[in-house]
């Protein structure tokens, strides 16, 4: 049973790790797939993923645009409904992460991941809205983390930032469900991507796991999994919500 068969969906960035397992699971499940990128180095890792998405006979384009400006997230939502005609699901999974302890962070260092992961999703959410208000469906799933229900020590600017996004889709939820459009977040913890390449292997993953009740780092697919539960009408009853991924680590 393919969950997501006639729907169009965004993926912002969706290159590799979790955005790249997102992709992947909705074109298993039948959505047609649009995903960004936003760095020159990413374009070979971008060009390959959507070829193998069309092999499998699901149509898919891949986007070099940045999340966080809003022009350029204009021009790319405009190309997508020329193309494809509307916009079912929205997943807002571009991010980064500046981690620095508060009395070093500069200025700039908090500017860009509120740009990244903040603004974007506020960008995103804006330029779709008005295609699922007037189709009068829709999901919108925001990318948040578990750091940014608890926080943590070197971690100010993108718990913030991801704090943020909770109460961003929070209130969507509520603008928007009069109009049947869905909002929704997710909070992963500790996902095995590029990004936590380095927390795999060692008595620092032992140490994590421990406080982990399932005992275990989480996959690109777990997280892929719920923003799939969340896109599709499985959930048409479930807005303002955040799942966490988490393998129980956060109660």
């Amino acid at each position: 049973m393919k969950l997501l068969e006639g729907k169009v969906a965004i993926v912002t960035g969706a290159s590799r790790g979790i955005g790249e397992g997102i992709v992947l699971k909705f074109a298993e499940h039948g959505a047609q797939v649009v995903f960004t990128y936003v760095s020159d180095s990413s374009t070979e890792k971008a060009k390959a993923l959507e070829e193998k998405i069309i092999a499998h006979g699901v149509k898919c384009k891949s986007y070099k645009s940045n999340a966080g400006d809003f022009a350029q997230c204009e021009t790319l939502v405009n190309d997508v409904l020329k193309e494809f005609n509307t916009v079912d699901v929205c997943v807002n999974n571009a991010g980064i992460s500046k981690d620095n302890l508060l009395l070093r962070m500069n200025a700039e260092q908090w500017d860009e991941v509120m740009q990244v992961n903040l603004k974007s999703v506020f960008n995103m959410t804006k330029l779709v809205i008005r295609p699922m208000m007037k189709a009068k469906k829709g999901s919108i799933i925001n990318m948040s983390s578990i750091i940014g229900l608890m926080g943590n020590a070197g971690q100010g600017s993108y718990a913030a930032s991801k704090a943020g996004i909770i109460g961003f889709t929070k209130s969507v939820a509520r603008e928007l469900g009069s109009r049947n459009v869905r909002c929704n977040a997710i909070a992963p913890g500790f996902i095995e991507t590029d990004m936590t390449g380095y927390l795999k292997d060692g008595e620092q993953a032992e140490k994590y796991k421990v406080g982990i009740p399932l005992g275990k780092f989480g996959t690109a697919e777990d997280v892929a999994n719920v923003a799939l539960f969340l896109a599709s009408d499985m959930s048409s009853y479930v807005t303002g919500q955040v799942v966490n991924a988490d393998g129980g680590l956060y109660m």
